[in-house]
């Protein structure tokens, strides 16, 4: 299985925020599209990076009170891993979990085309086991 695959069921829509936006805009942004990150672009839709609930976290015991007021630039994780819709599943769980990355973006040819978390990639690995279980339970009774 690929990610592009999962990307189909889950579909294609990526959340983000302008570089030069405030913290506080991305909390808003966060809270109301209900998601953990959002992808950081620049004026000409290049990442720039990604700010998570956990960047914010460890900005808030840093700055305190005052993170809200920063740019969003001063708290993303700018070293962003992606990915292509190629990519086997396993291989981008490896990369998150190495990277102890919760989300990655999919890029194909040089055009963000989706965004996976490791809760999308654990949801499409529970749904194959659960496949697996069916067919062997299957084979066990058609042998019965």
């Amino acid at each position: 299985m690929r990610i592009g695959d999962i990307l189909k069921t889950k579909g294609s829509t990526v959340y983000s925020i302008r570089l030069w936006k405030t913290v506080a805009e991305a909390v808003t942004e966060m809270g109301r599209l209900r998601v953990g990150a959002l992808l950081v672009l620049d004026a000409h839709d290049t990442i720039a990076g990604i700010v998570s609930e956990r960047d914010i976290v460890l900005a808030l015991g840093r700055h305190g009170p005052a993170t809200l007021s920063l740019e969003v630039t001063e708290v993303m994780t700018r070293q962003v891993r992606t990915c292509t819709s190629d990519m086997p599943v396993a291989e981008a769980m490896s990369t998150m979990t190495a990277g102890r990355h919760r989300h990655l973006p999919v890029v194909d040819n040089g055009q963000v085309v989706g965004l996976v978390s490791i809760g999308d990639l654990v949801k499409h690995r529970l749904r194959e086991m659960e496949i697996e279980t069916g067919v062997l339970r299957d084979r066990v009774i058609a042998h019965s």
